[in-house]
Formats: C-alpha cells, sequence, structure tokens
C-alpha cells in the first residue's frame, strides 16, 4: 500500500484562516521530534506549540503494530480534545508509517508524518552509495524498500537498523554520558567503501532522534559525508498547509512539552528543554495499559 506521508487533511476546512495563530502539535515516542519542532519554528514563529512526548511508550519499537496503531490512537484523541490544535506533526517515522492512516481516518484535524529521505539522498549522491540509518523496525518495513525501489533504484543503499542511537539520545539530552565509542559503534556500518574506491557520501537520518546526535556523528564519522535530516521538508509542508507567517503576526505564547510518563524528567533534561523553548513542561498520565 502506498502512503502519502507528507500529505496533510483532505478537508481543507480543518485548516485555521491563514491571517489566525495556529496552535501545532507536534509529537513522538520520546525527544526525537524536537528536531523537527524547532525546524517548523522556524517557519512559522508565531505559532502555539505543544509539544506531546508519549515517552510512558518509549520505545514504539517495542509494542507490536496493533498494539502501537491502538496505542498512538487513543493517546491522539486525548491530546486533540486536551489542546486542539489546527495541526499535528507526527514526528516519529515509526508512527508515521504505521499509524498515519488510521489517524486521519479518525480525526478531522490535519496530520503530517515523517518519511525517510531517500528521494533527497538519491539527487544528492555522485557516488551511487547511499546508507538509510534507521531503527529496525523501520529497516525491516516494506514502505523503507519501497521507498528505495522507488526513488533510488540506481543506487546502492546499505540499510542500518540500530538498536541503541534513539536510546543515547535520550540520554545525552537527560545529561548521561554517552562514549564516543558507543556512538561509532553504531554508525560505522553506514559507511561503505566500494571495490572501485568509491565510498558512501549520503546518509539518511530516518529517526527524528538521530539530528539530536549529529554534531556528534560528523566528529566520529570515518570520512565526510551529507547527512539528510528531514526535519526542513516536514516544516515545508507545514507552511504549505498554514501558509506563511502573517506580516502583523501576534507574540507566540510560550511552548509547552507534555509527558505521558515523566519518568526520565530530570533537572538536566528541563534545561535541555528550556534551551528549545519549552519553557513549561507536564505531565498528562497516560500509561501504556491506556490502550
Amino acid at each position: 500500500m502506498r502512503i502519502d506521508l507528507m500529505a496533510g487533511a483532505t478537508l481543507s476546512a480543518a485548516l485555521p484562516a491563514q491571517n489566525s495563530q495556529p496552535v501545532i502539535l507536534v509529537f513522538d515516542s520520546g525527544l526525537g521530534g524536537l528536531t523537527v519542532l524547532e525546524q517548523v519554528r522556524r517557519a512559522r514563529p508565531d505559532a502555539a506549540y505543544v509539544y506531546a512526548a508519549d515517552d510512558a511508550a518509549f520505545p514504539y519499537g517495542a509494542l507490536t503494530e496493533d498494539r502501537l496503531v491502538a496505542r498512538v490512537i487513543a493517546v491522539m484523541e486525548r491530546l486533540l480534545l486536551r489542546h486542539a490544535p489546527d495541526l499535528v506533526v507526527i514526528a516519529c517515522n515509526t508512527a508515521s508509517t504505521l499509524v498515519l492512516p488510521a489517524l486521519r481516518q479518525r480525526f478531522v484535524t490535519p496530520f503530517v508524518g515523517v518519511v525517510p529521505p531517500i528521494k533527497p539522498a538519491a539527487a544528492l549522491t555522485r557516488t551511487r552509495l547511499i546508507s538509510l540509518l534507521a531503527t529496525p523496525g523501520t529497516v525491516a518495513r516494506a514502505y523503507t524498500h519501497d521507498l528505495v525501489a522507488n526513488f533510488a533504484g540506481d543506487c546502492a543503499v546499505t540499510l542500518v537498523g540500530s538498536k541503541n542511537l534513539a536510546g543515547y539520545a535520550e540520554a545525552e539530552m537527560a545529561g548521561e554520558p554517552v562514549s564516543d565509542a558507543a556512538i561509532l559503534a553504531e554508525i560505522a556500518p553506514c559507511f561503505v567503501e566500494g571495490a572501485d574506491g568509491a565510498r558512501t557520501d549520503v546518509v539518511c537520518l530516518s529517526c527524528t532522534h538521530y539530528p539530536l546526535l549529529l554534531p556528534r556523528f560528523e566528529r566520529l564519522a570515518p570520512w565526510p559525508v551529507t547527512w539528510i535530516d528531514p526535519a526542513p521538508a516536514i516544516a515545508r509542508r507545514v507552511i504549505q498547509l498554514l501558509g506563511e507567517m502573517p506580516a502583523h503576526a501576534l507574540d507566540a505564547p510560550p511552548a509547552c512539552a507534555v509527558f505521558t510518563g515523566g519518568a526520565g524528567l530530570n533537572p538536566a533534561l528541563g534545561r535541555s528543554l528550556e534551551r528549545r523553548g519549552l519553557s513549561e513542561t507536564v505531565i498528562e498520565a497516560m500509561p501504556l495499559t491506556l490502550c
């Protein structure tokens, strides 16, 4: 089945007037969606933002597909009732590929998803050697293989499923040390050198957690590559749906971070969130037994 993850709602009436101040909810299982939030806020700095992390169910890759769909629908239903967003960004590859069709069928609110950036990678590579760095679930999913076949058929694409990088990104945000050796072990399979001396020159970051570690990826990489973050493309799609910021926009209200569990909240994470413009953090308890 072909799914347009970057599409918005089919009901244009659900969108706010382009001269109003929209409420945008950015949703992820954890902290990875902060990389998407940053890009969307740059595009519409006047909007009101809610960042929702379903950390009570993190990591989503540990759930069966049926359980994940039920979980995201149940949590989203409560978030929509409490925050009434004009648009929701599903800033999670796993949830985007599995749950977006069900969300769009159930709710009239527009949803924008994230997709592995295979198409821009194929346009950028000169060596035709691309690596896709993702969670094991995303690497195994048929949707990912279809993307490769449709948009990078003339490239050699190495699929690298990392079990640990998302957790390392969460740990670093919470002030916990993560060694260079641990990170290098996860990204090393992305770097492929062919018999003709050609090397991987583009790596797709196909989990929204990974750009949180990008400075370390760049420093530890065996050779320079182009790292593609899908977040700017998501921000452009949001602008297509909501429009540009009006000339006389209102000042944006403080952004809020919502956690469904909150077990990982600590002072270091609170400071990290504040540096990213999330001045208020609340727990809206939604235990895993909710669905």
